[in-house]
């Protein structure tokens, strides 16, 4: 059973097809096809990351084919005209690359992808030599845990928080969605409990039935002075 945070090196794509910074335009188009991708790393070097090309980085030589470049509402796009002029990937690419770490945990590279409107992301390691690609579907894998898996999960992470009382607490799992029920002691707790069951990765919501808490015992009554 894998534990919660699963990290960008368990769901990373580690064959990746990349190119070089002097592949011309129409390599570039091949390479895509041959491979059913729709971006390249480009590499430096020994395979250093420094950009990636994407189809929308070669759509700009097809969508000014027949524009005038002086036509002023191209002059807002400046980069798009400059690229349907381009030939080689490292005039074609966006630079630097937006990368990943393989150590990232799920929900940063989400992050990334989500802020920056990219669909995946190259990985590399601390001198940003490529190891890997990560993309959006790679990362909706952990949906795809079992629900025993996650069901082991949740109850050990339950058994953490409420020790005395993990072996009340039913844990039930069904299409990813978790239902807690039973007695809970701790009622301020219940909401830690929530949260805690929705970082597990996986996880597609959360229910919560308390109903039959258990109160916590009363403590010795206090009582005034004898008169």
């Amino acid at each position: 059973m894998h534990h919660t945070p699963y990290t960008v090196s368990d769901v990373m794509t580690r064959t990746v097809v990349a190119i070089g910074q002097e592949a011309r335009f129409k390599e570039i188009v091949e390479t895509m096809e041959q491979w059913k991708v729709s971006a390249l790393p480009v590499l430096a070097g020994e395979g250093r990351v420094i950009g990636v090309v994407s189809e929308a980085d070669l759509l700009p030589k097809e969508e000014f084919r027949e524009s005038d470049p002086s036509r002023m509402e191209q002059l807002h796009r400046l980069d798009d005209v400059r690229k349907a002029g381009a030939l080689t990937a490292g005039e074609l690419m966006s630079a630097p690359a937006l990368t990943a770490h393989a150590g990232d945990t799920l929900a940063q590279a989400a992050r990334t992808m989500a802020f920056k409107s990219v669909k995946r992301l190259p990985v590399v390691d601390s001198a940003g030599m490529l190891q890997g690609i990560v993309s959006r579907s790679d990362l909706l894998k952990v949906f795809l845990r079992s629900d025993e898996d996650l069901a082991a999960e949740v109850r050990a992470e339950i058994g953490r928080l409420f020790p005395a009382s993990s072996d009340e607490v039913a844990v039930g799992v069904t299409d990813g969605v978790v239902t807690l029920s039973g007695p809970i002691r701790d009622r301020p707790l219940v909401a830690v409990a929530a949260r805690l069951v929705r970082a597990v990765e996986g996880v597609v919501d959360v229910t919560v039935d308390v109903t039959g808490t258990v109160p916590t015992p009363a403590g010795p009554q206090a009582t005034g002075p004898e008169l």
